[in-house]
């Protein structure tokens, strides 16, 4: 699979040729090999690269058509913006906890039962089942709130981290290394609405996705010494192999 930077870089490139009018609105780009010998990179990380692309509404992939250059910058109605996985986490903490604060006024017993089946379904070794959950337990809180400008704002907020690719990426990175403790988390939030605590649901939601943020720049810093010591152990065997 490609480097996220790397994708992130040919999508910027292809971008900036899609504003200077190399490839115009309603153009078709060319091939995936073409771009991949333009870039000098893999048809994988061409194929990433439209896809992030695709999810801001720059393009639009049409299967067995081609990939076109959508008409109007930032395009298609809907189009999910260009932000990193910081920048939706941050925005959903500062609305989810809004949310659980305000649920933990309106939710009735059958929504508490829901969250403990869901918060159960978290602890699955099966990521797409706890994915899932994570998905209605927080699409829960959102309804019980009883408004519905919460209840779309905190949709298309997911939309953003399943569909954003290098948003999907960080998440996938932090969410499935603990699932007990990430079902502890989900856990002091069910218990913050149980009591009807405005103020303690509204905390516990905000610690959840400070934990989020807190567990994404350690894979951050993670992957950036491993690329560090990528690059050296590729010079040392460039410089020093057979230098003596």
């Amino acid at each position: 699979m490609a480097e996220p930077r790397l994708f992130q870089s040919i999508a910027e490139r292809i971008s900036a040729l899609i504003d200077d009018g190399t490839f115009p609105p309603g153009s078709r780009l060319p091939g995936e090999r073409e771009l991949a010998e333009r870039f000098d990179v893999s048809r994988v990380t061409i194929r990433e690269a439209e896809i992030a692309l695709q999810a801001i509404g720059r393009i639009e992939i049409k299967t067995g058509s081609g990939v076109y250059v959508s008409e109007r910058k930032g395009g298609v109605p809907g189009a999910l913006p260009q932000v990193s996985p910081f920048e939706v986490t941050e925005a959903r903490s500062l609305v989810e906890a809004e949310a659980a604060a305000l649920a933990a006024k309106h939710i009735g017993a059958d929504e508490i039962a829901r969250l403990e089946t869901l918060i159960a379904a978290m602890e699955s070794s099966d990521e797409e089942v706890s994915t899932e959950a994570d998905r209605e337990f927080h699409a829960t809180i959102a309804r019980a709130s009883g408004n519905g400008a919460l209840l779309h704002l905190i949709e298309t907020l997911w939309r953003m981290r399943e569909d954003i690719v290098p948003v999907k990426r960080a998440y996938e990175a932090v969410c499935d290394d603990d699932p007990k403790a990430r079902a502890n988390e989900h856990r002091e939030i069910l218990d913050a609405l149980r009591a009807r605590d405005c103020d303690r649901a509204r905390s516990a939601m905000r610690a959840h996705f400070h934990r989020l943020i807190a567990a994404m720049l350690d894979a951050t810093e993670r992957e950036a010494l491993r690329e560090l010591q990528e690059r050296v152990s590729q010079s040392r065997e460039r410089f020093l192999a057979g230098s003596v």
